[in-house]
């Protein structure tokens, strides 16, 4: 398992996912809106001719929707279904943290937050959230239609 993590914040708490899954990082992108698509997607995004479905992770993980004044940034992940974008609310740095680190997340963890959690990362100073992001883009989960 490669340790590499590219971070991001959301809502205050501090996410990674694994490097490898990661395509490009956008600042935040003019979306078009998808009629009676889960609340969770934010809409659609041209990547060069290639259309990206945008999940937000705020939405998705039952967080307080962004401020309108506050931009996001876009994080393009690849899974088993292609090309997605997570809209995050800031990205971080590259972290490449101990395996003893590493634990399964605890019950403290909010239930909608903790089933797209893969485990946490114990830091110096923070808590890292490893994110599924398979799960996280996986809208039908969320008892909405996809």
């Amino acid at each position: 398992m490669a340790n590499q993590y590219c971070t991001f914040r959301l809502g205050g708490h501090l996410f990674g996912v694994p490097v490898e899954t990661v395509q490009e990082v956008l600042r935040q992108q003019d979306l078009t809106r998808v009629p009676l698509a889960p609340t969770a997607v934010s809409g659609l995004i041209n990547l060069r001719g290639q259309i990206v479905i945008t999940v937000d992770l705020r939405s998705r993980m039952g967080l307080p929707p962004r401020e309108s004044n506050d931009a996001a940034t876009n994080v393009v992940v690849r899974t088993a279904d292609g090309a997605t974008s997570l809209l995050v609310d800031e990205i971080g740095d590259v972290l490449e943290p101990d395996l003893d680190r590493f634990e399964s997340p605890p019950e403290t963890v909010p239930s909608r937050v903790r089933d797209l959690v893969m485990a946490v990362c114990k830091l110096d100073r923070d808590l890292m959230l490893v994110l599924d992001t398979d799960k996280a883009v996986a809208l039908e989960a969320t008892g909405h239609v996809a």
